[in-house]
């Protein structure tokens, strides 16, 4: 298969998701969205879920994701990830309806991850600690943030998500520091062990 052929394929099925689920999508539906003909499809692929089988029609929107990585604004920042998922409802339901939760879930943890990793480099300034645990506590709020908004998106994104952010900052208030002073006061402790 020609590479615009795929590419055309890929992108009248996403197209087309943000229409309806996969399982409403005919082959007839692709083939008049992406101008190629029955034939032409059923050369190359058996089904539709054959044609989208190697992950690339699963690649998620590009968000317009402005640098909010301080621990001043890391709230603003899980608000624009909140918002550009809205603004992808369609895409990001039938995807999470039809392929399932692992696609969603590795695209907002690329998005949370850089977040965190600005605000715990950034609080973590001058404090010795390890990039190894720096990684870990982002990875730690990486997993909480990403796991509020799975359940957000498999309850159809009904909630208020402002309100959800809102709850996150509340509770997470301070801990990403004090995280940062428990990973040194340890540090400090097996250094004075090892003199």
């Amino acid at each position: 298969m020609t590479n615009a052929t795929k590419l055309a394929l890929e992108e009248s099925l996403k197209h087309l998701l943000l229409k309806k689920p996969l399982d409403k999508i005919t082959i007839n539906d692709l083939t008049t969205d992406c101008g190629i003909s029955r034939m032409t499809f059923y050369y190359h692929f058996k089904d539709i879920y054959e044609s989208c089988g190697d992950g690339a029609v699963w690649k998620m929107p590009e968000l317009p994701f402005r640098a909010k990585k301080t621990s001043s604004t890391w709230h603003e920042g899980l608000l624009q990830i909140f918002d550009a998922v809205m603004e992808n409802k369609p895409f990001i339901l039938n995807v999470y309806r039809c392929v399932g939760r692992e696609q969603i879930e590795n695209y907002l943890f690329q998005l949370t991850c850089d977040l965190l990793m600005g605000v715990v480099t950034e609080k973590s300034k001058d404090i010795p600690i390890t990039d190894e645990q720096k990684i870990f506590i982002a990875d730690l709020y990486k997993y909480s943030f990403v796991g509020i908004m799975l359940d957000w998106i498999k309850n159809g994104m009904r909630e208020d998500y402002r309100e959800i952010a809102d709850d996150t900052a509340t509770a997470l208030y301070g801990s990403i520091d004090n995280a940062i002073r428990n990973f040194a006061a340890r540090n400090k402790t097996a250094e004075m062990h090892t003199e």
